[in-house]
């Protein structure tokens, strides 16, 4: 099985009080953490992943989420985490 067809049904949660993206699985939590570092600007510092869902796309489509939001809210993206600072590079050479 992909990893995106391990995360396909996984719903990702946005708490804007809190900074972040979550998932919830099985009693634990994925999490990609933001700051807004000015106005129109968020930064993407922190992913993280129980060790028992990593590998399976969990970290991706949370970052995705996070930056499709922040993109419809016509934010720049910076990614201050070295995870999500890879995924945007990945994408600029799609």
């Amino acid at each position: 099985m992909t990893d995106q067809a391990h995360c396909a049904n996984v719903e990702v949660r946005h708490e804007p009080d809190q900074d972040r993206f979550v998932i919830d699985k099985e009693g634990a939590q994925a999490v990609l953490e933001y700051r807004m570092s000015a106005p129109t600007v968020v930064d993407f510092h922190h992913t993280y992943s129980p060790n028992e869902f990593r590998g399976q796309g969990l970290a991706g489509k949370l970052v995705s989420t996070g930056v499709a939001w922040a993109r419809a809210q016509n934010f720049k993206v910076v990614g201050s985490c070295s995870y999500v600072a890879a995924w945007l590079q990945r994408e600029d050479r799609e």
